[in-house]
């Protein structure tokens, strides 16, 4: 069972007209403190953030019960003029939490009104959460032929097929930035990365590796998968064949 929380800057577009046409600056300026204060706020209690849009965060919030989001979101209301929705879901499937997140939302499911909190919690902390970070292989070699650009351009088509392909298996991936990737899985994600990797390097030419975490938090799922991904780098560092996928729990 996984809990998400998603949190989603509540009528953003009508806001930011009211700030003229040299705004964009601005907005740019907001959105990474926003960013930077959500995440802050949820790891402290071992969860874990993703930046879904600019606009829009998807929190990993095993064990997180209503009075820690409404703390949260109290914080949140003091720091920064603009308001935000929490929508909460947990399922069987990360994909499944996140549908249940925007039912209680869509279907106005209220838990807080004063702070616009919809949805449906669990609040246990007895669940496991399961993450894979993935990485290009040497992508520093590649940036010695080809520019910058051509490097995001890459990168960003890889994380299309990685979505899509995960998304099948009702898993949910984040782009970290650099060369790294976070998927908030299930079994049928983690028993098919193997085919991804394989399938990545025949038709794209891109060696990938793949840690995974499972732990009772995001936090903790975050760490161990990070922790495996350093572990098939230590292997290949010594000379040693290396796996391309890792796997620690706690």
């Amino acid at each position: 069972m996984i809990q998400l929380s998603i949190l989603k800057i509540t009528e953003y577009g009508p806001w930011t007209l009211t700030l003229g046409s040299d705004r964009e600056h601005e907005l740019q300026i907001l959105q990474a403190s926003l960013y930077k204060e959500v995440q802050k706020l949820f790891s402290e209690k071992n969860c874990i953030v993703f930046l879904n849009r600019a606009d829009e965060f998807f929190v990993v919030s095993n064990g997180l019960k209503l009075e820690d989001h409404i703390n949260i979101q109290k914080t949140l209301e003091k720091l920064f003029d603009i308001r935000l929705t929490i929508s909460i879901g947990y399922g069987e499937s990360p994909f499944e939490a996140n549908l249940k997140a925007y039912e209680g939302k869509k279907n106005k499911i209220v838990l807080n009104v004063e702070h616009n909190i919809f949805g449906f919690i669990n609040g246990t902390s007895d669940s496991k959460v399961s993450i894979m970070h993935l990485d290009v292989d040497d992508l520093t070699s590649k940036r010695q032929t080809i520019s910058p650009y051509e490097t995001s351009s890459i990168i960003f088509e890889l994380y299309y097929k990685m979505t899509k392909f995960f998304l099948e298996r009702n898993s949910l991936t984040f782009f970290m930035g650099g060369d790294n990737f976070m998927v908030v899985s299930n079994d049928a994600a983690k028993n098919s990365v193997q085919n991804f990797i394989d399938m990545i390097k025949i038709n794209d030419n891109i060696s990938l590796n793949c840690g995974i975490g499972n732990g009772n938090s995001g936090r903790e799922a975050v760490r161990l998968a990070t922790k495996s991904l350093d572990t098939i780098r230590e292997i290949r560092d010594s000379g040693k064949e290396k796996p391309e996928v890792y796997e620690l729990s706690c």
